[in-house]
């Protein structure tokens, strides 16, 4: 392909050990590994494809049918079966309840507001079994406030075949709100580079606000934890992972 998508160099950039840890992290908090599991903003599906792997009855829900695209790709590599669905995470009508349901790379940080989050919060309680369990994670407000602005990353193949930049800055307009300016350079086959940019804006909540929000939707038991865990292992800790049930 001599023209690559954002989604594409996206999904080959991301750190694979990252989806094997959220991976660990759910089956270790599923009691029915035989279940069906939901997983919001699912992207390209490497994440479902090893939950497939182990057993799990995965649904990925992703807005993107680019995204989806991909997750199709991946399963088929794999040779797994996935349930493929476009939806907004906001409105999940039409969909069954499930045992499970995840949503992982702080994918909640990127609805608009507290209202959105209540939103989501809700309909994943609507679509949840009695005895179900929802599973995900958040930036904290210490990675946005503290960690991100200012921050800057940058990568290049071996072969100079692509590049990346990631910039973010403090977003003043929002409260615990950060921006990152995202570019690729992919090489063509005449050596010149196509150029590839976005611009995503993500915020953080105080972690009262999001147990409030939870216990609203109709979550009584939540556990929250630090590291891939629901251990509380720093207090400085850049991402929170839940444990809820109704």
């Amino acid at each position: 392909m001599i023209y690559q998508t954002f989604a594409q160099l996206y999904d080959q950039l991301f750190d694979s050990d990252m989806y094997k840890s959220w991976e660990k992290f759910t089956l270790a908090n599923i009691n029915k590994k035989n279940g069906k599991l939901l997983d919001l903003a699912g992207g390209s599906g490497r994440l479902a494809v090893l939950l497939a792997k182990d057993g799990i009855n995965v649904t990925v829900a992703d807005f993107s049918d680019e995204m989806l695209s991909l997750a199709d790709q991946h399963s088929t590599e794999n040779n797994v079966s996935l349930q493929l669905v476009q939806a907004d995470m906001r409105d999940l009508a039409g969909l069954e309840k499930f045992d499970v349901i995840t949503c992982y790379a702080d994918s909640f940080c990127y609805l608009d507001d507290e209202a959105d989050l209540f939103q989501v919060f809700s309909e994943v309680a609507n679509h949840l079994k009695a005895d179900g369990v929802f599973l995900f994670d958040v930036i904290t407000p210490h990675q946005t406030d503290d960690i991100y602005p200012g921050y800057m990353y940058n990568y290049q193949d071996d072969d100079h075949r692509r590049a990346f930049m990631w910039q973010s800055y403090a977003n003043d307009d929002v409260e615990h709100g950060v921006i990152h300016d995202l570019t690729f350079f992919n090489r063509l086959p005449n050596g010149e580079y196509d150029r590839l940019s976005e611009t995503h804006y993500e915020r953080a909540y105080d972690l009262d606000t999001i147990k409030k929000l939870l216990k609203h939707a109709g979550f009584n038991s939540i556990e929250v934890g630090s590291d891939f865990s629901l251990e509380m292992k720093d207090k400085n800790a850049t991402r929170w992972f839940f444990k809820c049930q109704k």
